[in-house]
């Protein structure tokens, strides 16, 4: 029997959003409402075991508190000025400023620094933050006619994530499985209708990778990949809970659990409580309702939802600023670092901070770029400068890369000249001797620089801090890729053509005569080739040939 069929109209709650999670809300969530909302009977998988309570288990419940942090600051007065505008959907509330597609650049720049806000809050270590899918949710409204015959879809997730501020995710990338094959030849891998019913479409398949989506209330699914889709079944994007049956999440290693295990909060300060799990995303026969679907069947529209939805330039724009908020906790970080070290007055080391420093204000400037120069979109709406953005897209693999670098040479063996534990200071045998050979220069005793600089270990050295080297240079998928979007975006925008313009001109100033301009003089009778062809000796050279020593014969040109 069809599983599908055994389920029962639970599944389509989301159809018509009022719930999210397991609990009703009309405005947005609390901290205390956010993680209630996790304990919703999602399937959870890690370590060979199903997770019960996502709030609870090590793996999960430290980063599900600092998510909880950005949604008890929705409601924290010392965070209006700066999270918060007034909805544009008629129910008088306030919204998450990035929700809200802007019209102005007040409303534009209103969004960059309410994602700089809410980073802030998580020192730049979530990368997908809640309002990360805003960069989606924002569109929907705006370019609702994107996704007909689904409009009053996108229309109702619009009003809904802007009024609620739920916390959704994407799974866009096929497993990389059989990769020189298109998805509809990989069926058995690839996300795809399997069918379709009076309630809705039913998928099965996978998706990859779904960074943060354990301790997300819905799934984006849509497709995203070098190779199109060629098939009507694999051409499907839609919303889907996180805990619809069939839905089930096999997730890697959990950096906040091995640290919990391992150390203490002293010792991985970041990886125990702010790992955003990435997982697979898998989906068995799963029930997705009609009113949460956005595209179906159009293999055009599946294939072009990142350059045509408006989804991109909101995304980057989005990543920059948290890359930025980011950069300035790692710079503080270095800076105290050398201090502590007895390196800050050193040449070569002042020179390496200001490099950080550098990329550190490159990010926030580009940033402003995109947030105070954006372009006309649908109607009165504007998208981010597509240009800084893709120069963040590109510059961004190579920054952070770059910034460790310059972190393991300058710091050292300063990154691993530590004690192993938290608790070697409570060790009355060896206290003393950490306290004489660990402490640091100007003032740090050893405690202070011991914890100072396993933060900036666990920023850099620790498998969590790998994991984000890796996520920073991988963020705006292929690096091959990447870089056509920015030619492309460039020659749809207008910018290559001014630019080959810009070399016409100079070129269309002479020709094979000389000169075509007015205020420019040709060589005439300086031109060597030209007394050549004539047989001439310029009026310079006689000049120097009569007023030179006669030491040798002069012959003259016959």
């Amino acid at each position: 029997m069809d599983r599908a069929a055994l389920r029962d109209d639970k599944v389509a709650f989301a159809a018509d959003p009022t719930t999210t999670g397991n609990i009703k809300v009309t405005t947005p969530m609390n901290g205390e409402q956010f993680l209630e909302s996790l304990r919703d009977g999602r399937e959870i998988y890690i370590y060979g075991e199903r997770v019960k309570d996502v709030t609870t288990h090590p793996a999960f419940r430290n980063t599900s508190r600092m998510v909880a942090r950005l949604y008890d600051a929705l409601h924290d007065p010392k965070h209006k000025d700066k999270l918060l505008v007034p909805t544009d959907t008629g129910n008088g509330g306030m919204t998450q400023a990035y929700f809200k597609a802007p019209k102005t650049v007040a409303e534009s720049v209103a969004g960059r620094d309410a994602i700089a806000e809410w980073a802030k809050i998580t020192y730049g270590w979530l990368g997908r933050a809640p309002d990360y899918k805003a960069a989606f949710l924002g569109t929907l409204g705006a370019n609702a006619d994107f996704y007909d015959p689904w409009q009053a879809n996108a229309k109702r997730w619009y009003q809904f994530s802007q009024e609620r501020v739920p916390f959704v995710n994407h799974a866009i990338i096929h497993p990389p499985i059989d990769r020189d094959r298109p998805p509809n030849e990989v069926g058995d891998v690839c996300c795809h209708v399997e069918k379709e019913t009076d309630a809705g479409i039913i998928v099965s398949g996978a998706k990859v990778v779904a960074t943060g989506s354990a301790l997300t209330n819905y799934t984006f699914v849509a497709h995203h990949g070098l190779i199109p889709v060629q098939d009507k079944n694999f051409a499907a994007i839609f919303m889907i809970p996180t805990n619809a049956p069939g839905v089930k999440l096999i997730c890697r290693t959990s950096y906040e659990m091995t640290s919990t295990a391992m150390g203490s909060p002293f010792d991985y300060p970041l990886s125990s409580r702010i790992d955003e799990n990435d997982a697979v995303f898998i989906l068995d026969k799963v029930l997705i309702p009609w009113e949460n679907v956005f595209c179906y069947g159009d293999v055009e529209k599946a294939n072009n939802f990142f350059p045509r939805t408006g989804f991109l330039p909101r995304a980057l724009l989005h990543g920059c600023t948290r890359l930025a908020v980011k950069l300035d906790f790692i710079a503080g970080l270095l800076l105290k670092a050398v201090e502590a070290t007895g390196s800050k007055d050193f040449r070569g080391v002042q020179a390496n901070v200001g490099e950080v420093l550098v990329w550190r204000n490159l990010f926030w400037g580009l940033t402003e770029a995109m947030a105070r120069n954006p372009k006309p979109w649908v109607g009165e709406y504007l998208l981010p400068d597509i240009e800084p953005a893709g120069a963040y897209q590109i510059v961004s693999t190579m920054a952070y890369t770059r910034v460790k670098y310059i972190i393991e040479q300058t710091v050292a063996s300063g990154l691993i000249y530590l004690n192993s534990s938290a608790r070697d200071f409570k060790n009355p045998d060896i206290r003393p001797y950490i306290d004489k050979y660990m402490r640091g220069s100007n003032g740090y005793d050893a405690e202070g620089r011991v914890k100072l600089l396993k933060l900036l270990w666990d920023t850099i050295g620790t498998e969590f801090g790998g994991r984000h080297e890796l996520y920073e240079i991988n963020y705006g998928g292929s690096t091959e890729e990447i870089r056509r979007y920015v030619l492309f975006g460039a020659m749809a925008g207008g910018t290559a053509k001014n630019l080959q313009g810009f070399a016409e001109q100079c070129m269309a100033e002479y020709d094979l005569d000389g000169w075509k301009v007015p205020d420019l003089i040709d060589p005439d009778e300086l031109s060597y080739h030209a007394i050549r062809s004539a047989g001439m000796v310029s009026p310079q050279v006689a000049h120097e040939r009569d007023a030179a020593p006669k030491m040798y014969p002069v012959k003259t040109p016959e």
